[in-house]
């Protein structure tokens, strides 16, 4: 290390002030960025359509380009498909990252351009090291591999010229070489499809690594840090991989798995969440001993916030960087260099820093229980679920909760399916735990659990180990980022779960 400390030094300390530039003029940074996608974006059938080479101001942008979800830009993406160039943005889109959102029976295929890998996810990388070497000067971090655990679908040709797959396909396929040398494992292991193979080839060629930092969803990283711990016979990652010092997460809240990751990789290893979708590179932690995710302003997205009361009504309004406000519910609105315009995300965000601009993510907007006037969002559930389980000696692997309606029999409920990777000695004091954390939590759900007047009890089932992988598999969206819904406000995953239960 001693021997690329000054190179390393030196570029970090040229890229963060870079980075500071767009930190310390936030407002203008996203102007120029606006300026720059309606440039491009002019002269494609979009751009026709809603005039964008005579939008010279964010209000009149907003006004002349309506929202947009998935079905609404879906005819433009479908052309592109087809070989129809130019509908979107102005340069070729020869790449599409295939993403489901949840478990959705329908995909989305998400263009990918050139500007998008350059200028937003590969230089959004770049500046994710960056950020861990100002923080962290001493690092040995670049010395050894990055493991990635990600690329669930191979690479599939529409024809001789586009192709998809999801998104950690897209960007293996086309990362540049200095990418490679720093990864692991091999493309071919990496873009394996069957991830119980996939899982075991992992494991039986990074365990002999040096690898110094791992990235993937938390779900399916512990189940290959278990299967390394076994094949090794070792107690944590640490005696397998001395050197790991750096476990970079997202898809899900960690909140849930922090205190079970800790044993497995062992002590001294630092954490930090990344906001990564297949329509962009939103954020990534700057400052790994708080809460919240520095959000990349200077990447090729151009930001909108919609008070998640707004979504919706036939003309939701948005905000800009200079009117949002802290611990407000806001949904995600964005254009990008990919060509998506105005595009709800549905991802739910709240600021925790005003400057820099620093966020969290806090679920989804369709992802909620409101069956009774309750409103409990992601981030309610997933604390609860770690008071519960560090106040009764449990671990938990994954859950989803749902609503019970009311009956002739009885008030409403919400049930709740979660499998344990350490049951509570006492599940009723669990279930005691969980309730009154949400209570805690959550005035709308306190009010509503008043006497079980509304709400009665949380009805919780234990199920089998496997369970949740069984029913993802038979839906075809085992492994990579397809994850588990958390909250549904309806029983329509809850009762497709229940019947693997029979």
């Amino acid at each position: 290390m001693k021997l690329f400390s000054p190179t390393i030094s030196k570029l970090v300390r040229l890229r963060y002030s870079r980075i500071e530039e767009w930190m310390n003029n936030p407002v203008t940074a996203q102007r120029e960025i606006l300026q720059d996608l309606v440039t491009h974006g002019q002269h494609t059938a979009f751009g026709r359509k809603y005039n964008l080479r005579s939008l010279f101001t964010i209000k009149t942008f907003k006004e002349a380009v309506p929202i947009h979800e998935y079905d609404d830009i879906k005819p433009w993406i479908e052309k592109l498909m087809n070989g129809e160039q130019n509908q979107l943005w102005d340069s070729p889109v020869n790449w599409f990252a295939k993403s489901s959102g949840t478990t959705s029976d329908k995909s989305k295929f998400i263009p990918v351009t050139e500007e998008s890998l350059e200028d937003c996810h590969y230089q959004a990388g770049k500046d994710v090291i960056t950020l861990y070497y100002h923080f962290n000067p001493e690092s040995n971090l670049l010395t050894g591999k990055g493991l990635v655990i990600g690329g669930s679908h191979q690479v599939s040709q529409l024809n001789e010229e586009l192709f998809f797959g999801d998104l950690s396909a897209v960007l293996m396929q086309n990362m540049p070489m200095w990418g490679h040398w720093i990864r692991t494992p091999e493309l071919a292991i990496a873009l394996l499809d069957e991830w119980e193979k996939k899982i075991e080839s992992l494991a039986q060629s990074t365990i002999i690594e040096n690898v110094t930092s791992v990235s993937g969803v938390p779900t399916w990283t512990q189940v290959l840090i278990k299967r390394i711990l076994e094949i090794s016979g070792k107690q944590n990652m640490k005696e397998v991989w001395p050197n790991i010092e750096l476990y970079m997460h997202g898809g899900v809240s960690f909140t849930p798995y922090k205190n079970n990751f800790k044993k497995l990789l062992g002590d001294d290893v630092r954490y930090m969440e990344m906001y990564n979708a297949s329509e962009g590179f939103f954020a990534a932690q700057d400052d790994l001993d708080n809460e919240g995710m520095l959000l990349f302003l200077n990447h090729g997205i151009f930001y909108e916030f919609m008070p998640v009361e707004e979504y919706g009504k036939s003309n939701p309004k948005t905000i800009g960087l200079n009117k949002v406000e802290l611990n407000k519910q806001y949904a995600l609105v964005i254009s990008t260099n990919s060509g998506l315009w105005r595009y709800l995300v549905g991802d739910t965000i709240q600021f925790t820093s005003l400057f820099p601009f620093r966020i969290k993510v806090t679920g989804r907007l369709k992802h909620f229980i409101n069956a009774f006037g309750e409103e409990v969002i992601v981030e309610n559930a997933d604390a609860a679920i770690a008071i519960a389980s560090e106040k009764t000696g449990a671990n938990v692997k994954d859950y989803t909760a749902a609503p019970i309606y009311f009956s002739e029999q009885a008030n409403g409920a919400h049930e709740w399916l979660i499998e344990f990777e350490k049951q509570p000695e006492n599940l009723e004091q669990f279930v005691y735990e969980l309730d009154s954390s949400l209570k805690n939590l959550n005035s709308d759900y306190e009010a509503k659990r008043h006497k079980n007047i509304a709400l009665r009890m949380p009805v919780v089932h234990v199920l089998k180990q496997g369970i949740f992988n069984s029913w993802l598999k038979q839906k075809g969206k085992l492994g990579g980022q397809h994850k588990v819904p958390r909250l549904s406000n309806d029983r329509r995953y809850i009762d497709e779960i229940l019947q693997f239960t029979l």
